[in-house]
């Protein structure tokens, strides 16, 4: 072989080595979620292929079975959420360039959707909201669209609250839909405007029939998506919800509503895998994060909490459903005159799991419910009926929380008689009732075990 030639080809091998041995993702594997480390705990051995194989869509995705954006033709990719490497490839769309008055009076819903449309088709592009004030009806940002998109909200943007306006779709004002490597951002505001909704809501005024509302925000079947620096306000119903989605950054978002304000959840995840919010101050009405089913791998940290309902992972099993929770982790927590700190509510008749669930290093202050494990929850007026099915809670780690209880009972676990909770574990745990007072814990068919000084405990 000629020497020239044999120098050639020996660059080209080391140029290919050196791809292969840049990519260090390349061969990780897909775990599903933290699982307890001790001998405490029992293993579940229920594999995802023993499920039922004639579940329709929709039931794998609330057990977690089906991936989202698998029937996309498109690759993976990682999950970026930084601006396209190429500034040349990126465009930029202001709202105001497609009519957007931004004067909070008038409607500037088509120029958001004319602007939508052009961005959509234009890879590396960015919708630019400006320092403004913009009124909208319900808008859905559809996909498919190109790749590495970002949305950058710099100013308000105020839902209708003429209800006529959600005549249509009473469940969603703003919707992003099976879109791909999306980023919004910007340190803008979305305000749900949601009095008017709250005042027709059957939880305020008991004489008025229970009707839906909208929610805020949603990110519908999306994939590798970042969500951060906005404060999201005053929503209609739920503030922001993340359905069906994979591989999800929330951070550094600020979610507020009066603590009063009915069913006002903070962040909602379901159906969702590979999600991280983290950095983020919520107080609304409801739950300040709420997890449920076929939603796996789901880490909250460094979370602020309060007012609200706590951070929960449920309701689980209404309507006999078959629900199914997993590899759950909330770390580093803050919650603060909330009804409830970290909990676990599932309906009786129900079926499925939540397994393999860590809350650790959590500050409570004030809270009336800080460990609850509830397997007969009840939100209807008329009583509910016993019954002997239920939803597993097994494999549940509560590590290093502190704090104090405005009532006497700081743990309390409800688990089902026939059903009951396993595997539960607390770890350095000191609760006290704010008076200073020692709390107690109530403890109804529950499997535990507890490391370290555990107050209370158990007996």
């Amino acid at each position: 072989m000629a020497p020239k030639r044999q120098v050639v080809l020996t660059m080209m091998l080391l140029h290919c080595l050196s791809h292969v041995l840049s990519c260090s993702n390349c061969f990780q594997p897909d775990h599903e979620g933290p699982t307890p480390q001790h001998n405490y705990l029992d293993v579940d051995h229920h594999h995802h292929l023993a499920y039922p194989s004639s579940k329709s869509i929709n039931d794998q995705y609330r057990d977690g079975l089906y991936d989202p954006a698998s029937s996309s033709s498109s690759p993976t990719r990682t999950l970026r959420g930084s601006s396209p490497s190429s500034p040349k490839a990126e465009r930029t769309v202001s709202v105001d360039d497609f009519g957007a008055k931004g004067d909070g009076r008038t409607d500037d819903t088509q120029a958001f959707k004319k602007a939508w449309k052009k961005v959509c088709s234009s890879k590396g592009a960015v919708l630019v909201v400006p320092q403004k004030h913009y009124l909208l009806r319900p808008i859905w940002f559809s996909g498919p669209c190109k790749d590495d998109l970002r949305v950058e909200i710099h100013g308000t943007v105020e839902a209708s609250d003429d209800r006529l306006d959600y005549s249509k779709d009473n469940r969603h004002w703003l919707i992003f839909d099976s879109i791909r490597n999306l980023v919004v951002e910007g340190g803008g505001t979305i305000d749900g405007n949601g009095k008017i909704w709250w005042q027709n809501s059957c939880k305020i005024n008991k004489t008025l029939p229970c009707k839906k509302a909208p929610t805020a925000v949603t990110f519908y079947k999306c994939r590798n998506l970042v969500m951060r620096n906005l404060k999201v306000q005053n929503a209609q119903q739920m503030h922001i919800s993340f359905d069906g989605c994979y591989n999800v950054k929330a951070s550094n978002l600020a979610v507020t509503a009066p603590g009063n304000s009915p069913n006002t959840d903070g962040i909602h995840v379901t159906s969702t895998q590979n999600i991280k919010i983290s950095h983020s101050t919520i107080g609304t009405g409801d739950d300040c994060i709420s997890i449920v089913s076929g939603s796996r791998r789901v880490q909250a940290t460094d979370i602020t909490c309060g007012p609200g309902h706590g951070i929960s992972i449920g309701s689980l099993g209404k309507g006999n459903s078959e629900d199914y929770v997993s590899g759950v982790t909330v770390n580093r927590a803050k919650l603060s005159g909330t009804t409830n700190g970290v909990r676990i509510k599932t309906w009786q008749g129900g079926s499925g799991k939540a397994r393999n669930i860590r809350f650790q290093n959590i500050v409570m202050q004030n809270v009336t419910n800080p460990i609850i494990i509830d397997q007969n929850y009840c939100d209807q007026d008329k009583p509910c009926k016993q019954q002997r099915s239920a939803v597993q809670v097994k494999n549940v780690v509560y590590r290093n929380i502190k704090g104090t209880s405005t009532s006497d009972v700081a743990v309390k676990f409800d688990c089902s008689k026939t059903v009951p909770c396993r595997g539960i574990l607390l770890q350095n745990i000191g609760l006290d009732q704010v008076s200073g007072e020692a709390a107690k814990a109530s403890c109804s068919n529950v499997k535990s075990a507890n490391i370290g000084v555990v107050s209370p405990r158990c007996n």
